[in-house]
C-alpha cells in the first residue's frame, strides 16, 4: 500500500547489471576524529538493509561515505563493481546512487517543483522527467497540491516526501536514506515507511539509518549494529529483532 493508499507506478530505477554495495573495511571521519572505524558491510541487489546504532556510532558517516561527502581514509568501497572510493558525489549519484540525508537538506526558497528538477538536475531526458515528476506526485499526493509553494514552508512530514521525491528524480538503483522518520508523527512515519517499501518493490535497493530499530527492522530484510564505529551485530532482520541485546538496547524492550 502506498502513502496515498493506492497502488500506484513508482519510479523505475535505470537498468543495470546489479545493484551491489560493498563496503569493506572503511575508516571515514571528520578532521582527526574517526567516526567509522573499519567497518564492512554489504547490501545485495534488491535488499532493503538497516542499521541500527545510538546517536554517534556512525550511522549517518557511513552513508556520507558512501554517497561520496566524506573520503573516506582507508579501506575499498565498490558499486555494481566500480570504485567509488574516490570518486566525486555528482558522479556517485551518476552511477546510480540517491542520498537523502539527515535533516532532509532541502532548498527552502526554491518551490516544490524547483527542488524536484534539481534532483534531475544530470539527466537530459526531459520526456522522462515529466513522467517522474507525476510519479513523485502520484506517490505524494501533498506535494502535487504544493507544487509552487517554497520548500521551507512545508510541514516536516511534507519536507521528508520533497527529499525523498527529489532523490528518486535521479532515478537510482542504490537509495540511501538517513533517518526518515526523524520529527514526524506516528501516522506519517507509518506514511513514509509504507513508501520505502513500495520504492523497493519497485526495484530500488535501500540503505537505511534509522533511530527508530524496530520499524526499520520490521521492513529490512538484514541489519547491522554499528557500535562506537565499528560493526557489532549483523544477521538478519528477524534475528536481529530476536535477539536479547538488540531488543534491550534498541526496542526498548525489558
Amino acid at each position: 500500500m502506498t502513502a496515498n493508499g493506492s497502488d500506484v507506478s513508482v519510479i523505475p530505477h535505470a537498468a543495470a547489471s546489479s545493484a551491489h554495495l560493498e563496503v569493506e573495511d572503511v575508516v571515514s571521519g571528520y578532521g582527526q576524529i574517526m567516526a567509522i572505524k573499519g567497518i564492512t558491510l554489504r547490501v545485495d541487489t534488491g535488499e532493503i538493509v538497516a542499521l541500527i546504532g545510538a546517536n554517534g556510532a556512525g550511522k549517518s558517516t557511513t552513508l556520507r561515505t558512501v554517497s561520496g561527502l566524506l573520503r573516506p581514509r582507508s579501506g575499498r568501497i565498490t558499486f555494481e563493481g566500480q570504485k567509488l572510493d574516490s570518486v566525486a558525489p555528482h558522479k556517485i549519484v551518476a552511477r546510480g546512487i540517491s542520498h537523502v540525508p539527515e535533516g532532509r537538506a532541502i532548498f527552502s526558497q526554491l518551490s516544490v517543483r524547483e527542488n524536484l528538477e534539481m534532483g534531475a538536475f544530470q539527466r537530459k531526458d526531459k520526456g522522462g522527467i515529466a513522467e517522474d515528476m507525476e510519479r513523485v506526485a502520484v506517490i505524494f499526493p501533498r506535494l502535487r497540491e504544493r507544487m509552487k509553494q517554497d520548500g521551507g514552508t512545508l510541514s516536516g512530514g511534507e519536507q521528508q516526501m520533497l527529499a525523498i521525491g527529489r532523490a528518486l528524480m535521479a532515478r537510482p538503483r542504490l537509495l540511501l536514506l538517513d533517518e526518515p522518520s526523524m520529527g514526524l508523527s506516528p501516522v506519517l512515519v507509518e506514511t513514509i515507511f509504507n513508501t520505502i517499501i513500495d520504492i523497493n518493490r519497485a526495484g530500488t535497493t535501500i540503505l537505511l539509518v534509522e533511530q527508530n530499530a524496530s520499524m526499520a527492522l520490521q521492513i529490512a530484510s538484514r541489519g547491522y549494529v554499528l557500535e562506537s564505529g565499528t560493526i557489532a551485530m549483523e544477521a538478519t532482520a528477524a534475528e536481529l529483532r530476536a535477539s536479547d541485546r538488540v531488543r534491550k538496547t534498541y526496542l526498548g524492550e525489558s
